[in-house]
Parts: structure tokens; C-alpha cells; sequence
């Protein structure tokens, strides 16, 4: 079995498992800070401002009548900075339930070969949402910000296998000072795992999943699914996909995900990110 594991990994990087006679550190696990939903191992480079624009239209099953989608949108507008190399700061804002979040991001390992090796990249991320819009099943109710408000912390542990294939789990948890109903849980506790597949000099294939530990949850929801694609260039990276999942943090993709990817009830949507050096680095 050992050795039929080797024996794919070999297909899949070819000859780049070979011993490294220098010693380095792995670079680029993902090609973004962003896999498609959720949050990558990478972080920015010091003094390097990442603006980023999340789209994902409506249910493509809903057909013609809503041109697959089309004319419905919901969108995050975001901005992460680089403290350091390996300290990212973020915030965005959300027209779904007009949310605002914000995280902090550390990369705690580095995996590297040569002197010193490190077999993974080790990254954690925490942080938080505030929902600024009313709630439908009490509109003109005053809800004091804590009620509002949803936490969470993720350790994601990745691994660069060769230049064309990595792979990431990530262990969540999320705190909801409110819920909708008794079946739902305050603290919820799930785990992730993505994949990149390198296709070409600038196209990668992603894939991302969320498990929700049971009984934490109503009926109503599950778990999140997407697939996509990245284009990068010099300064942008382009993401093109398909979800079950309209929202585009936590809060939302983990633990509010409601339709069913296996059914066709999907989102497509892209993401795009563009990267301005304000520090340290010649502005590209």
C-alpha cells in the first residue's frame, strides 16, 4: 500500500520528489491567500496590500427565468495586509446580511528541506463577523452587538508535494453568540481539506470541503462543496468556481451552507485579487 501511495504521488509530480541537494523553503502551496471559500496556509508578503472582490451569483438550477443565476448577486469587498512575511491582517465586508469581518493570519511552520527540514506548512488564522443587517423574523427588535457578533479559529496544516500538487486540512472551530433555533449549536466544530492540482504555468484546479461534526446543526443545513479554477498572472489571481455555499466567510460557508451540491443546487461566482507593494519590495 506504501508503495502504491508513492507510486501515485510519483504520477502526479513526476520527478520532482527526487532528494533536494539545497536547502530551501517551499513557496506558493497555493496560489493565493484564498483556496475558494476559505483561507489558504500562504500569507502576504511584508508591506504587500491585497484587494480582493468576491462575486457568486444565484442558483444556477433556477434556470432561465433567472438567467441561471445571473441576476441575482451577492459580494465581499476585502482587504489584507502584511505586517510581515508571515503576519497577514484582513477585513471585508459582506452585502449578504451587510456583514463586516475581519481576521488576523500566522504562518507558525514553514515547510522547507536541506538543514533544516520541515515536512508541512502549519498556518492560524482567527477571526470574527458582525452582521449589521436587521433580522427578517424581528425587523424593528434592537440587537445590542454581541448578538451580532460570530468568532472563529482554524489551524491549517499543508503540504507541497511537488510544484504541481498540495493538499491542506483544516480543523475549525466557530462561536455563534446566537442562534436561530435549539437544534443549532453555539460552538461548532468541523474540518476541512483542499487540494491543488497544477493544470499549466498559470492554471491550477481547486477543490474544497467542509464536515461539520454531527449535531450541531438542523436538518436544514450541510456541508460545503467547491470546485474551481485559478488563472494568475504577474499581479492578479483569478478564480473561477462552483459552490454550495453563497456566503463567503466562515460564518456563512461553514456552518449556514444549505443546498445540496450533489442535487445541482450550486453557485457560480469568481473571485479576484489584486496585489499593491506599499512596502519593502518595488511596487509591481
Amino acid at each position: 500500500m506504501k508503495n502504491f501511495g508513492f507510486g501515485i504521488l510519483l504520477l502526479l509530480c513526476g520527478t520532482s520528489l527526487i532528494a533536494q541537494e539545497t536547502t530551501e523553503y517551499s513557496s506558493e502551496t497555493f496560489k493565493d491567500t484564498r483556496i475558494v471559500n476559505g483561507q489558504s496556509v500562504e500569507t502576504n508578503e511584508e508591506g504587500q496590500l491585497k484587494f480582493i472582490i468576491s462575486h457568486r451569483f444565484g442558483l444556477i438550477s433556477q434556470g432561465i427565468n433567472n438567467f441561471f443565476g445571473l441576476d441575482e448577486a451577492s459580494i465581499r469587498l476585502g482587504l489584507d495586509y502584511g505586517v510581515t512575511d508571515r503576519f497577514t491582517i484582513g477585513i471585508g465586508r459582506s452585502s449578504f446580511e451587510k456583514t463586516v469581518d475581519g481576521f488576523a493570519k500566522y504562518k507558525l511552520l514553514r515547510q522547507s528541506v536541506g538543514a533544516r527540514e520541515m515536512p508541512i506548512t502549519m498556518t492560524w488564522q482567527s477571526n470574527f463577523a458582525i452582521r449589521t443587517a436587521d433580522f427578517p423574523d424581528n425587523p424593528g427588535e434592537e440587537y445590542d452587538i454581541a448578538n451580532r457578533m460570530t468568532y472563529g479559529h482554524q489551524l491549517m496544516i499543508a503540504r507541497k508535494f511537488c510544484d504541481a500538487f498540495s493538499a491542506q486540512i483544516m480543523p475549525t472551530f466557530i462561536h455563534k453568540n446566537l442562534v436561530d433555533t435549539k437544534a443549532e449549536k453555539n460552538d461548532l466544530f468541523a474540518i476541512g481539506a483542499a487540494t491543488r492540482y497544477q493544470l499549466s504555468k498559470i492554471i491550477s484546479f481547486q477543490a474544497e470541503y467542509y464536515y461539520v461534526l454531527p449535531d450541531q446543526l438542523g436538518d436544514q443545513f450541510t456541508n460545503s462543496l467547491s470546485l474551481g479554477f485559478d488563472i494568475q498572472t504577474k499581479s492578479h489571481v483569478f478564480q473561477l468556481h462552483v459552490s454550495n455555499s453563497q456566503g463567503m466567510i466562515d460564518k456563512f460557508f461553514i456552518s449556514e451552507t444549505r443546498q445540496d451540491f450533489f442535487e445541482g443546487d450550486v453557485y457560480f461566482g469568481f473571485n479576484i485579487s489584486r496585489d499593491f507593494q506599499l512596502k519593502g519590495k518595488k511596487y509591481k
